[in-house]
């Protein structure tokens, strides 16, 4: 039964590279507090806040792209509820994303603004693996 199935698969088939027709630009703002840094000076605390905005950037990408998954759990006890947890996380890779502005907000914030277009994003993929579709191939 198995052997039948490999009887479907054409070993003569031409494969070409599938382009999507449009390439969004994704955007995302991280925001992290200068004074609750680690640091012995106000300069350190400041590249520690830029550095920390630039990561929250990041996962706020991350959750754009791969989504954020939601888990959560409660407890009830004769019908009384007793505890109720909800946790969130995002994991994924994000290659392409170059950082458009860096700043202070207010006087204890520094936030990071950071754009991921989907067309380098594709550029690189293709440089790692060719997404194929068969070619509409005529015979004559």
């Amino acid at each position: 039964m198995l052997s039948g199935c490999s009887m479907l698969v054409d070993k003569h088939v031409e494969w070409e590279t599938v382009e999507p027709e449009t390439y969004p630009v994704l955007t995302a703002v991280g925001y992290a507090p200068v004074t609750t840094q680690y640091g012995d000076t106000d300069t350190q605390k400041m590249l520690m806040a830029m550095k920390a905005s630039k990561l929250d950037a990041y996962r706020e990408l991350a959750e754009q792209v791969y989504g954020q998954r939601i888990e959560g759990a409660q407890s009830v006890s004769n019908l009384v509820m007793q505890n109720e947890a909800l946790k969130a996380s995002v994991d994924g890779v994000i290659r392409g994303a170059r950082v458009v502005k860096s700043y202070p907000v207010g006087e204890d914030t520094y936030a990071t603004e950071l754009e991921l277009d989907m067309e380098q994003v594709y550029n690189i993929y293709l440089s790692t693996a060719k997404p194929q579709r068969i070619k509409n191939i005529q015979y004559y």
